[in-house]
């Protein structure tokens, strides 16, 4: 019987493996652009120190890691991801972010958190959409990275506006109070798992919301950041 080669999901050429999704060429093509604050991962004049904004006004959590900006290819592979029914997706996304991740420990010695957890949908919209894009990237994760993840620590108690049709200050307004921590979290070194971290409100509010249960350090890794 002949085998069929899986085929890259962006340049669509056979892969020598198919489970990695996407070659290495296109992997290589989507590398996050090299002077990012590594607080915020916003673009900075330095990619080893905290950027003037950081230093001023720096955000909840304490280290950001993004494969690259929301832009072509990659806006479209996770549009397709989080709106078309494609879960077979989060295979090849979340092994382009465990790379960027493992990169980040050699680069800048990046810490190795104790506990993952994912952004949580409520759960009409998870109904809806059939799946929660954001755990399906940390179960994966968390089995290659060896680190725990506990998919029910947060949940989501109220529903809330789509954040991407909304402002930087409704956006805020709108996560107030949105999300229960079900889980002990005093002491470990968190991460926070998300497709897409935009104006940062969500995995913000999520931040705060562990460090007020004692937790010691929050990272946040997204495929996607937008600059």
């Amino acid at each position: 019987m002949l085998s069929v080669p899986g085929l890259c999901w962006l340049c669509h050429l056979p892969l020598q493996l198919a489970q990695w999704g996407i070659c290495s060429c296109c992997a290589a093509a989507l590398r996050a652009l090299s002077c990012l604050c590594p607080r915020c991962g916003l673009p900075s004049a330095h990619a080893s120190h905290a950027c003037g904004r950081c230093l001023q006004t720096p955000p909840p959590w304490e280290r950001l890691v993004c494969v690259s900006d929301y832009a072509a290819p990659l806006s479209g592979l996770v549009q397709h991801f989080k709106f078309h029914n494609t879960p077979a997706l989060a295979s090849a996304l979340a092994r382009l972010l465990a790379l960027r991740v493992l990169a980040a420990r050699r680069e800048s010695g990046l810490g190795r958190p104790d506990m993952m957890v994912c952004v949580p949908l409520h759960r009409w919209r998870g109904w809806s959409r059939g799946y929660n894009q954001s755990h399906l990237l940390a179960a994966w994760l968390s089995a290659r990275l060896c680190c725990d993840y506990a998919p029910d620590a947060l949940t989501r108690v109220r529903p809330a506006a789509v954040q991407h049709q909304l402002s930087a200050r409704l956006r805020k307004n709108n996560l107030k109070n949105a999300f229960r921590l079900e889980l002990p979290v005093a002491g470990r070194h968190m991460v926070i798992v998300d497709d897409v971290v935009t104006t940062g409100s969500t995995v913000a509010e999520i931040t705060r919301l562990l460090k007020r249960n004692g937790a010691a350090t929050v990272q946040v890794w997204c495929l996607c950041r937008t600059l």
